[in-house]
């Protein structure tokens, strides 16, 4: 004899889906630590990172003009960010040798991510300006978002939810080995 599942109250109408639950990502809905306004002193993530030690900001690799760190909210398992230290905006206010470190920063993250996990392609972007869907406007920073074939599956289309293989810190202590 089977029974009837006991129904849990508050958590939507009873049918056959299953739930995962990720309440951790509320806090980036909510815009939980996002900074104020447009100043490095508005409480800019990107600026209080690289005061952390790497493990507690998630920092991968540093270099003289920008660092690597990986996205506390990832599309993906290895996504990162590269980064300027220098608190600015716009593409076109980097300086050359900033420029020169962004790009060399990307293309070895590319080089690292294919290396340890076997990446078969990348979206890498920035968006500029909060239009164009950047979370953090004010503070520059490149996506390298690793992609595997058939890493696009339902739970993103139908639930709402990135499935991880891999907790942040392992992922950062790989990369941060590889690098």
């Amino acid at each position: 004899m089977t029974s009837e599942p006991e129904q849990q109250i508050g958590v939507g109408a009873p049918d056959q889906f299953q739930r995962l639950w990720t309440p951790h990502r509320m806090a980036y809905i909510q815009g939980e630590n996002k900074p104020s306004g447009p100043g490095a002193e508005d409480g800019c993530p990107f600026c209080t990172i690289p005061e952390k030690s790497d493990a507690d900001g998630l920092i991968i690799a540093r270099g003289e003009h920008v660092y690597a760190v990986l996205n506390l909210y990832p599309y993906n398992g290895g996504h990162l960010m590269t980064v300027p230290f220098r608190h600015l905006a716009d593409y076109t206010e980097l300086d050359e040798n900033e420029t020169l470190e962004l790009a060399s920063f990307t293309k070895h993250a590319m080089t690292v991510l294919r290396r340890v996990s076997g990446a078969h392609g990348f979206n890498i972007g920035m968006n500029q300006g909060s239009v164009a869907g950047a979370g953090i406007a004010a503070h520059l920073h490149q996506h390298v978002v690793p992609r595997w074939g058939g890493d696009t599956n339902f739970m993103p289309v139908v639930g709402h939810t990135r499935v991880l293989p891999q907790l942040l810190a392992d992922t950062r202590s790989m990369l941060a080995e590889a690098w």
